[in-house]
């Protein structure tokens, strides 16, 4: 049964990344069709990506009353019914209104299923959890690129990925009562919160690292073209060349570092992948040197792939199981906060200043997440939590 809701789960995290990526592919079509500029519709980006902190923030709490069997089942279910009614959405005021429930949609289901992973699997399993996200991020620009081609409408790459998660509530619904067992009933357990909870003082670095992380990801994902472009002389098409490497890098090494994790802790992991980001990120400022343009975002990809899932595995040694899932709810709140915040600041920093501070900027909050996570290493001694052979 183990193994059995592990692939659930790993199905589930496809279908998480799948509605993740797909607005940026479809947003040129939808605001040509509603007859808005760019800047208006990415309103929805802005309105999915605030309901999912919220629902990250809250999740602790709707987890505990419902467990998280039900909460992945109901989150599901509800982008399932979402990204239909976006499909057949009349105006572009309803989508708006319907961006709350997806984004609602995704931050409790996040949280739940790390926690569970957190729990009861090694952290190998964690690090290929996230990259089966990637899987998922990488197939629905593929989806909504399909519907698109050929004179296609951005309604039917909604709809298809509805029906995969459809499929998927209907997989959970079916398994429900695998997750009623024993190891379940405990689980739910841990996560009510009681005893003592852990102070400001000794979190607050998590909640940092987890920020600075998630800006230093979506900084150089959205950023990175635009600066070997701008400061380096890259062509359009080459700087895209490159950026598909280092979300490549991304998934491939968290995909290792599952591999990885069999002879270094979580701890290791983090320091080392924050390491191999800085050494990446130091290479940025360089001068230009065709051979050294794209190694840079390959090399910051693979450092920082460990880091996200190893912190989240490493939360209830941390901090006790008992607190792990308000926690980590926590974290993929200020995480969540990191990637919506960040971007636009170092867009206007980058605009007052010009490109060539890019690198600079992104090395500060790279040396600012290594300080961060050494610090919650010294708050908190290596402790060790049960996890359950997989």
């Amino acid at each position: 049964m183990t193994i059995l809701i592990l692939i659930v789960i790993y199905l589930a995290f496809i279908s998480l990344g799948l509605p993740d990526s797909i607005l940026g592919t479809a947003l040129p079509a939808i605001c040509r069709e509603q007859s808005i500029d760019l800047s208006t519709g990415g309103l929805l980006s802005m309105l999915i990506v605030g309901s999912t902190i919220v629902s990250s923030f809250l999740s602790g709490h709707v987890i505990a009353r419902l467990g998280t069997a039900r909460v992945t089942f109901v989150s599901a279910l509800m982008t399932a019914v979402t990204l239909l009614a976006f499909s057949l959405a009349p105006s572009f005021p309803v989508l708006l209104l319907l961006a709350v429930p997806l984004g609602l949609g995704g931050g409790s289901v996040d949280t739940a299923l790390n926690n569970y992973v957190a729990l009861n699997y090694k952290a190998r399993h964690m690090n290929w959890l996230h990259s089966f996200w990637g899987v998922g991020a990488t197939l629905g620009p593929l989806i909504m690129a399909g519907a698109l081609s050929a004179g296609g409408s951005w309604r039917g790459g909604y709809q298809n990925i509805s029906l995969i998660q459809m499929t998927l509530a209907l997989l959970l619904l079916l398994s429900l009562p695998f997750w009623r067992g024993k190891q379940g009933a405990e689980d739910e357990k841990k996560s009510k919160g009681e005893g003592t909870a852990p102070s400001l003082q000794s979190t607050l670095p998590a909640f940092i690292t987890m920020f600075l992380y998630c800006s230093i990801e979506t900084g150089l994902g959205l950023w990175g073209s635009s600066f070997m472009i701008n400061a380096k002389g890259v062509s359009l098409d080459r700087a895209a060349f490159w950026m598909s490497f280092y979300y490549g890098g991304i998934t491939a090494g968290r995909f290792m570092s599952g591999f990885v994790s069999l002879y270094l802790n979580n701890r290791q992991l983090i320091r080392t992948g924050a390491l191999v980001s800085l050494a990446g990120i130091v290479l940025l400022a360089l001068p230009r040197n065709p051979a050294m343009t794209g190694l840079p975002f390959v090399l910051s990809g693979l450092g920082l792939a460990p880091i996200f899932p190893a912190m989240l595995h490493e939360t209830p040694a941390r901090f006790g199981e008992e607190h792990s899932q308000k926690l980590i709810g926590y974290q993929m709140g200020f995480a969540y906060t990191g990637s919506t915040l960040f971007p636009p600041l170092l867009g206007f920093v980058l605009r007052l200043t010009g490109m060539e501070i890019y690198p600079f900027v992104i090395l500060a909050a790279a040396l600012l997440m290594l300080g961060s996570s050494e610090m919650l290493n010294r708050i908190h001694p290596s402790r060790t939590v049960k996890e359950e052979e997989a």
